[in-house]
């Protein structure tokens, strides 16, 4: 950084993202009063630029545009320029994307959003080339001194659409609750519609792994045994697995590929694709044994711990893309450098991982990967898969240490509510499938961080850095804590936690929800107040937060005997139905939901001295629509689901229901198996 350069306001924000900013020549102000202030003190129009910490092309618009002095000079002159962070702020890039998408415009990171001075939207992009961007602040500059009513209008009238209630907007109109099994399959189909049958996942480039869609179809598959399923699913998860968009050598996965082939990723690495996708491998594994999906799950927790896991507990949230200037530089290799590294195993090294001399990307690098699996190499190569399997271990160490001594991706150390949600949950799902007691520990570490520095008194904050948490909660934030909790709960059965998820829907009921729509707002009826009060819907790289709330009020329902809970997971789900069953790719999480009411969720209540060994040995098995509770003394419990349960003779007890009617009580997990396989065979219900 050059002695001569001066701060801007954005120095004194946390915000990593920001912080990039903080010595550009533009006179940024963060998201707030003042700005919203001086824009109609001084009758100037706003910019509010949009991005986050790992994007690429945000970088290169910084260095392109926001540090060249003459157009600094362009915009500090005709605009109030304000700097957001998406990921501190969504509910302002929520807002400024949906206007962005109703000017016609396609959106994406940077945004840059151009507003009067009542914050009212008039018009918008996203990158734009040096001589365009300063072209584009001319003719906005002009047209705000001239034609200042004809913006006005505009802006009116974009504001008026951002108020469009979810109702009028998407048609979503109140609906008897009815689940079919026609209906159901539906789904299934129109999602497979749009399969990349030769590459796996969903269209064409770019390419994102979308776990909730892929959960689903786990799910789906369970229910149906639709082989051609299961066969997409592995095919995409291979894949994804041997793609260059997981890291080959440190484990993780970047945040999409750029090709259909998932070979070139967008390098930047973040904490809730991680999150879920160690979710979603795990539940993978548990219902097919995959060796493949175990290493993925394995090495992923551990490229988390080790890169994105504070001293605390909390879980930072991304690794940037580029390094040295160069996106990728970090984690690729040119054929010299493997030869410096390995020596004579260079040749067998780049076989395996598609090496060339010429290099796959950008500067005669490669990146790794894989294509086919290690047996079929092994027998390819006359190799024994042990001798491989040791050879594997062996590069990957070697790489790793060479990376090591390489100048490191930018890491955004904000931990944020949501993400580590996501994250909390993935743990606790590793650890409900493969009993590794260190997915735990590290998930109860997180989870009483959370508690300890992102929660006070009733209310969650959204953001923690440097020992402060400053924004209030969105309903990402509440929805994915209490479903991981949840989760938390039925692998320790320690009902502090299902007692603190209740405690939170309790506060979301109070101060998110909307009587009228039977839908969830996205901020908190205490937090400032936008242009507009937004409710989310649609999936997008993280499940939308009604879904998740409303497959939260259903476990809950469950867990409390709450009809008010489960009849309004009922009127959600009904409210989405018509679009789900048109467009599932843009509802995956509402679509397990309707796995979950298709059949009756069945209740396991585990009594007795053995009960944690009892619920490991049941979740050994791949039983997707069950929950669980358990005690060694039902007598504490303060759950309906354990009133009138004891271990029977002083022996671990089970006992499974559905619909509030229980089988007899069992003693072993093979005879508990039975009693839910058994009720897998009852016909289904076409309405509940």
């Amino acid at each position: 950084m050059a002695v001569d350069k001066k701060p801007n306001r954005l120095i004194h924000e946390s915000s990593p993202y920001l912080l990039q900013h903080a010595y550009n020549p533009v006179d940024w102000y963060p998201w707030g009063e003042e700005a919203l202030q001086k824009a109609k003190q001084e009758d100037k129009p706003i910019l509010v630029s949009v991005g986050y910490a790992a994007c690429h092309w945000c970088h290169v618009m910084e260095r392109e545009a926001f540090e060249q002095k003459s157009i600094a000079e362009v915009m500090n002159t005709h605009f109030v320029c304000i700097k957001v962070d998406r990921e501190e702020r969504p509910d302002v890039d929520a807002v400024y994307m949906d206007a962005l998408h109703a000017m016609g415009l396609q959106g994406g990171w940077p945004m840059n959003v151009f507003l009067n001075a009542e914050a009212k939207p008039f018009y918008g992009g996203t990158y734009f080339p040096p001589k365009r961007w300063k072209a584009l602040l001319a003719n906005i500059a002009e047209a705000y001194a001239t034609n200042r009513d004809e913006l006005n209008e505009s802006a009116e009238q974009f504001a008026r659409h951002l108020n469009r209630n979810e109702l009028e907007k998407y048609g979503l109109e109140q609906q008897n609750y009815h689940v079919r099994e026609d209906d159901f399959k539906l789904i299934g189909h129109n999602l497979s519609r749009q399969f990349d049958k030769k590459n796996g996942g969903m269209g064409d480039a770019p390419k994102f792994p979308m776990p909730g869609n892929l959960l689903f179809l786990l799910r789906y598959h369970h229910h149906t045994s639709d082989q051609t399923i299961l066969n997409h699913l592995h095919l995409t998860l291979r894949e994804m697995a041997y793609g260059g968009i997981y890291d080959q050598l440190g484990g993780g996965f970047a945040r999409y590929s750029v090709d259909a082939e998932w070979l070139v990723p967008h390098f930047e690495k973040m904490l809730y694709d991680n999150g879920q996708l160690i979710s979603l491998y795990a539940e993978a594994y548990q219902a097919t044994h995959e060796s493949l999906y175990h290493d993925v799950v394995y090495e992923t927790i551990a490229f988390v711990e080790r890169e994105l896991m504070s001293p605390e507990g909390g879980f930072y949230s991304s690794l940037d893309a580029d390094s040295e200037g160069e996106e990728g530089r970090f984690y690729t290799f040119t054929k010299q450098e493997l030869q410096d590294i390995l020596g004579d195993e260079e040749p067998i090294f780049s076989k395996y991982y598609h090496a060339t001399a010429s290099g796959n990307f950008e500067h005669g690098r490669n990146i790794l990967h894989r294509r086919i699996p290690d047996e079929k190499f092994a027998k390819e190569n006359e190799l024994e898969m042990d001798v491989l399997e040791e050879m594997v271990q062996n590069w990957k160490q070697k790489l790793m240490k060479v990376r090591a001594s390489r100048i490191r991706p930018a890491l955004d150390d904000k931990i944020l509510t949501s993400w580590n949600a996501l994250m909390l949950k993935g743990l606790a799902d590793a650890y409900y499938t493969f009993g590794n007691k260190h997915f735990l520990e590290l998930a109860l570490k997180n989870a009483r961080f959370i508690l300890d520095n992102l929660k006070n008194g009733d209310r969650l904050y959204h953001n923690y850095k440097a020992g402060k948490a400053t924004i209030d909660g969105f309903l990402d934030d509440y929805a994915l804590l209490i479903r991981a909790l949840i989760r938390l709960y039925e692998v320790t059965f320690d009902e502090q936690w299902l007692l603190e998820a209740k405690n939170l829907t309790d506060y979301t009921l109070e101060n998110f929800f909307d009587e009228k729509e039977s839908l969830f707002f996205y901020t908190d009826r205490n937090a400032e107040q936008l242009i507009a009060r937004k409710k989310e819907i649609f999936d997008n790289v993280v499940p939308s937060p009604n879904s998740v709330m409303a497959t939260n009020l259903h476990f809950l329902g469950l867990y409390f005997d709450d009809e008010r809970h489960t009849s309004l997971s009922d009127e959600m789900l009904a409210r989405v139905k018509d679009l789900l069953l048109k467009e599932p790719s843009h509802l995956g999480n509402w679509a397990s939901l309707y796995f979950h009411k298709l059949t009756p969720t069945a209740e396991i209540a585990i009594v007795g001295p053995e009960a944690p060994e009892m619920r490991a040995e049941l979740t050994s098995f791949y039983l997707p629509n069950v929950i669980l509770a358990g005690a060694t003394e039902a007598s504490n419990s303060k759950l309906p689901l354990l009133e009138d349960r004891v271990a029977i003779n002083g022996k671990t007890t089970v006992y499974v229901c559905y619909n509030k009617t229980c089988q007899l009580p069992v003693h072993t997990a093979a005879e508990a198996l039975k009693q839910l396989k058994g009720a897998e065979q009852q016909p289904k219900f076409p309405s509940l």
